[in-house]
């Protein structure tokens, strides 16, 4: 039996290995292991250790990374001595990990310097801020790649990685997406207490290379927002540097009626909600990633997701009030594409299948750097 820590420190990396794991628990060649730390641990986002805790994993173990000072250097030394620790117990045979966060280059860094098997999930991306110094970094100090497609395939290619140690298999969020188990419209709106059928989804997330502007740009974001006369269903960022700064400013919105805020909502109520809405406004992922699939329109403020795969359906907008009010306006002006550039929603099953062959488990610690 194969032991298997998935490591997860925010809602929207839970989002990515959920699928993933649902497929291995039933499994009896394979003993998993969550280790539940970031985000997931603090009240103030929601503290999302719950949903991960409502799923009914067996093994769940949690760690409180966060430090006062808030700074991802601190963020990634803490994480690295409690997930040291943890392995140190639970003796994996392999690490799942995914992203562009601090936590998951900790458990690249733990795993590599442990002798143990480390699986990036969607290494080979861009993203356009310091995640992407982190993803790649991520991606060089593990052994094994879990891609979304051939682009990413190629990145880490070009970045050195052994062909054979890449696979193919989507973005895991996709199989959820499409999942028949979403809860309904009403079912979201009631739980969420969200009175209005009518709404776009906004998230504005800090961008920690810009953070002396964030509390300048949260300004004309929330000001865009109010100025359109529309509704909102406003969900908190991420806790990188700047985050405090973009709370702060979201208090302004509570005296509105048009607007709905949450630290949090559950992935798959999520998706019900981005599914149904008018568009995405913001700098999130989600905007570049799901929303396509479900021919939502998306309005992508600033530099965040600079870089990413960008479609007919994805409008550009700077920071400043004028560009994000002109974007609403214009938004039933773009035509929705809808491509599979991320999988066909068989990511769990392409995982499984691959971990259930004998040469993945012999996979050379020892990683080689190709030359092209």
């Amino acid at each position: 039996m194969k032991k298997i820590v998935f490591l997860t420190g925010t809602r929207a990396d839970f989002g990515k290995v959920k699928s993933l794991i649902q497929i291995l628990e039933g499994k009896n060649q394979f003993e998993v292991h969550i280790f539940v730390t970031g985000m997931h641990m603090l009240e103030e986002y929601g503290y999302t250790l719950i949903e991960v805790k409502r799923c009914g994993f067996k093994n769940i173990s949690t760690f409180n990374n966060h430090t006062h000072e808030a700074t991802m250097d601190l963020t990634l030394a803490k994480t690295i001595t409690g997930f040291s620790e943890f392995i140190k117990t639970v003796n994996p045979d392999l690490i799942v990990i995914h992203g562009d966060r601090v936590e998951a280059l900790a458990g690249a860094i733990v795993g590599s310097l442990n002798n143990k098997l480390v699986a990036h999930i969607e290494g080979g991306e861009l993203s356009g801020t310091i995640d992407e110094l982190i993803r790649h970094s991520t991606s060089k100090m593990s052994h094994i790649h879990f891609v979304a497609n051939n682009k990413a395939k190629e990145r880490l290619e070009q970045m050195g990685e052994m062909p054979g140690s890449i696979y193919t298999i989507g973005s895991p969020d996709v199989d959820i997406m499409f999942s028949k188990n979403l809860p309904s419209f009403d079912t979201v709106k009631t739980y969420y207490n969200i009175t209005f059928n009518d709404y776009a989804v906004a998230m504005f997330h800090p961008v920690t290379t810009e953070h002396e502007q964030m509390e300048c740009y949260a300004k004309q974001f929330v000001k865009a927002l109010v100025e359109s006369k529309k509704n909102y269903v406003v969900i908190f960022p991420n806790n990188d540097l700047g985050s405090k700064t973009i709370l702060e400013v979201y208090k302004a919105l509570k005296k509105h009626q048009s607007f709905r805020i949450f630290p949090s909502i559950r992935f798959e109520y999520f998706l019900t909600l981005l599914k149904k809405s008018q568009f995405i406004i913001g700098n999130s992922s989600a905007g570049v990633r799901e929303a396509p699939y479900y021919g939502i329109p998306t309005i992508n403020v600033g530099t965040r997701q600079a870089n990413r795969v960008l479609l007919g359906s994805i409008i550009n907008s700077s920071y400043n009030t004028v560009d994000i009010l002109e974007a609403i306006n214009n938004i039933k002006e773009f035509e929705i594409e809808k491509k599979e550039i991320f999988g066909k929603g068989n990511s769990a099953e392409a995982f499984l299948k691959t971990l259930l062959t004998e040469g993945f488990w012999e996979t050379n610690h020892q990683k080689q750097f190709m030359d092209i």
